[in-house]
């Protein structure tokens, strides 16, 4: 780049600047979004609440379908994402 389009695109680098601290924020919440851990835990942990007797059969399937239903988005969005 040279000296003239430097100045010529300065009044611009706030724009850039503020792109990409979103670009990155997007990057982290997609990252946080699609991470099937936490997934994983909930259901680990429904499955305590069953055994324990704190929910009953028909809450538990309900939200085990919810739950599986987010696994398979997680899934597809990894096979998509390269």
């Amino acid at each position: 780049m040279g000296l003239l389009t430097s100045l010529l695109t300065l009044p611009l680098a706030p724009v850039r600047g503020v792109t990409w601290v979103a670009e990155r924020v997007l990057d982290k919440a997609e990252e946080e979004y699609y991470d099937p851990a936490p997934v994983w835990r909930e259901l680990s942990e429904l499955e305590a609440r069953l055994v324990r007797g704190e929910i009953d059969e028909e809450t538990f399937e309900a939200r085990e379908d919810e739950l599986l239903d987010r696994l398979e988005e997680i899934t597809a969005h990894r096979t998509q994402t390269p």
